[in-house]
């Protein structure tokens, strides 16, 4: 499952369950702490979700900013008060994810207003894709003479 976390939304993305293709699931309207993780919890149960990966937003110099912190502590937060077993969270450089996923939405000729209501799923598909793309390629590379 791939989150791109923000101050008011949680895009939400999951992959098939050969963890090749990312596909947008939907858009948390963020409420409250639990409310957000009730609902987290509803999706990783419901599709079985063996790992999260989450957005995390670096400087464009690739330094750690005060987004980053305030991602830190969310995860924090999620594996101490989760209700379910232990999942494995990693981060992923969502650095100009948006912005991807922006130029992606346009493309397809979507007005603003339909963009503004998908572009945090499509900013998940593109992080949660990117790290899948990376550990297939690192799993061919294995394989190589």
């Amino acid at each position: 499952m791939g989150l791109d976390v923000g101050s008011q939304t949680i895009g939400v993305a999951i992959s098939d369950e050969l963890g090749i293709v990312a596909q947008p699931l939907k858009t948390i309207r963020r409420k409250s702490f639990q409310e957000d993780l009730d609902e987290l919890t509803r999706i990783i149960r419901q599709f079985d979700v063996k790992k999260i990966v989450v957005g995390l937003p670096k400087n464009m110099d690739g330094s750690l900013g005060r987004q980053a912190e305030i991602i830190f502590r969310w995860i924090k937060s999620f594996q101490q008060k989760a209700s379910i077993p232990p999942i494995p969270i990693v981060t992923w450089d969502e650095r100009l994810s948006t912005v991807g996923a922006t130029k992606v939405l346009i493309e397809a000729d979507l007005s603003r207003s339909k963009r503004k209501k998908v572009i945090d799923k499509v900013a998940a598909v593109l992080i949660l894709q990117g790290y899948l793309d990376q550990i297939k390629n690192r799993d061919e590379s294995s394989l190589s003479p």
